[in-house]
């Protein structure tokens, strides 16, 4: 069986801090992300490629509030779908160049991605993920009798939905017979859009979001990867974080790692979902995880860098 490994990059990949988000820094980010990957595919891996959508989704909604008294706005589904297309199109043109340019003859294609959720999952009836613009108090009050819900935060209000559990990938078994064809295949961007399934209907959208991260790692369970590669803003996962105990994991057990994640050493809104989704992946059969930085996947992926976790 040959090397098989989901991509996971995160929302910082395509935008850097400091950076105004103008589509030509976010193609330059790409062109760098593109040569990393094209190593470990001229290495002889197979890859799948996930990413974030933060910043790109939070532009859509934020357009949304603008225009919404001059066109319709449309709902969190259709948005992160929008926020897939864009950021899939930077990935699939850049890498394809790159991969052109390396006289490797291996197609790229993005995937509208959707992720089966329960219908019962807890999350619906507690909603805690913020997302788009910052509304002041007047706009809070108009926003809670239009019936959103909503969240204060440093800089205002905003909108919090549900965030449930993925389940599995609705088109996990085209994206496996795609990496069978030598397809490099771009899914589940921003977590993919999660779906109930309605007895006499089919598949059905939801007003939510899933993590990127736990999406991630079900799309390497739908093609048996072997290594799940998390991307992100540092080059490490931490113990105490942030403070003057702050120690770094090079190489960690996965008893080891559900013992640190079980003491809360990573929180919910950053490392936490990474951890987990690490553990999952682990207990489902894979090989091993490695968090590392967006800019150093490469040489993480060859172990001279990273936390790595394995099974024993």
């Amino acid at each position: 069986m040959k090397n098989r490994a989901v991509v996971a990059l995160g929302g910082n990949a395509l935008i850097k801090k400091g950076q105004e988000g103008t589509i030509y820094e976010q193609f330059a980010n790409t062109r760098e992300v593109a040569k990393s990957i094209v190593k470990m595919i001229q290495s002889g891996w197979d890859i799948i490629i996930t990413h974030g959508n933060g910043p790109q989704v939070g532009a859509i909604l934020l357009q949304n509030d603008l225009a919404k008294d001059v066109t319709p706005a449309m709902p969190l589904g259709i948005c992160v779908a929008e926020s897939e297309g864009l950021i899939g199109y930077m990935i699939q043109q850049c890498l394809s160049n790159a991969l052109k340019k390396a006289r490797i003859n291996k197609p790229v294609i993005t995937l509208i991605t959707q992720v089966l959720v329960n219908k019962n999952d807890p999350s619906f009836s507690n909603p805690t993920k913020p997302i788009g613009p910052y509304y002041n108090d007047d706009e809070a009050v108009d926003l809670l009798k239009e019936g959103y819900q909503i969240m204060r935060q440093p800089y205002g209000w905003r909108i919090v939905v549900p965030s449930p559990d993925p389940k599995s990938i609705v088109e996990g078994n085209i994206i496996r017979k795609l990496l069978e064809d030598n397809i490099v295949v771009i899914a589940s961007g921003g977590g993919g859009m999660p779906v109930i399934e309605k007895e006499d209907w089919g598949l059905e959208g939801l007003e939510a979001v899933i993590d990127k991260d736990l999406a991630a790692e079900r799309l390497a369970e739908a093609i048996d990867a072997n290594v799940l590669l998390i991307l992100t803003d540092v080059e490490k996962a931490y113990l105490n974080y942030n403070t003057p105990k702050q120690k770094p994991l090079e190489k960690v057990t996965l008893e080891k790692i559900k013992e640190y994640y079980t003491q809360g050493h990573f929180p919910i809104g950053s490392m936490g979902p990474k951890i987990l989704a690490g553990i999952r992946f682990l207990e489902f059969g894979g090989k091993k995880v490695i968090i590392s930085n967006v800019e150093k996947g490469w040489e993480a992926l060859q172990g001279k860098t990273g936390t790595t976790i394995i099974k024993t």
